[in-house]
């Protein structure tokens, strides 16, 4: 038993040691090869343990697609995190404000009679330069 946990650790250094020297720069965390190499064989266990996390980490970010390019991480989880899906909410609550808004005037009977073009006026409050503008990301 005790050859069999010593066997096994030397598998370990020796497939840390293989995985470093075959590693990416970006992978190493900034630590040269050299350095990772002496961390294995001063510290085997956990030297191993701590490559192993931290190599694996550093693969799932930087993953290939496969056609040259990285995948980066997924876009917002929550959608209240996306810019995106918060104004198409906002144009919907200001368009609901709106209907809602024309359909007092009409139950008044408060028609707002037409423009210098014949248009009827819709008395849009939100004008001005930035009423519609998305947001920037």
């Amino acid at each position: 038993m005790k050859n069999l946990g010593a066997l096994l650790l030397i598998g370990l250094v020796v497939y840390s040691v293989v995985d470093v020297l075959s590693s990416d720069e970006h992978e190493r965390i900034g630590l040269p090869r050299w350095a990772w190499v002496v961390l294995l064989l001063l510290v085997p266990l956990a030297g191993s343990i701590v490559w192993i996390v931290v190599s694996r980490t550093q693969r799932a970010r930087h993953q290939d697609d496969g056609q040259g390019g990285r995948v980066l991480p997924s876009a917002p989880v929550a959608p209240d995190d996306d810019p995106e899906f918060l104004w198409k909410l906002e144009q919907q609550r200001r368009e609901a404000e709106r209907t809602q808004h024309r359909g007092l005037l009409d139950q008044e009977g408060g028609d707002r009679g037409t423009d210098e073009t014949g248009n009827r006026e819709t008395g849009n409050r939100e004008a001005g330069p930035d009423a519609g503008d998305r947001p920037r990301s």
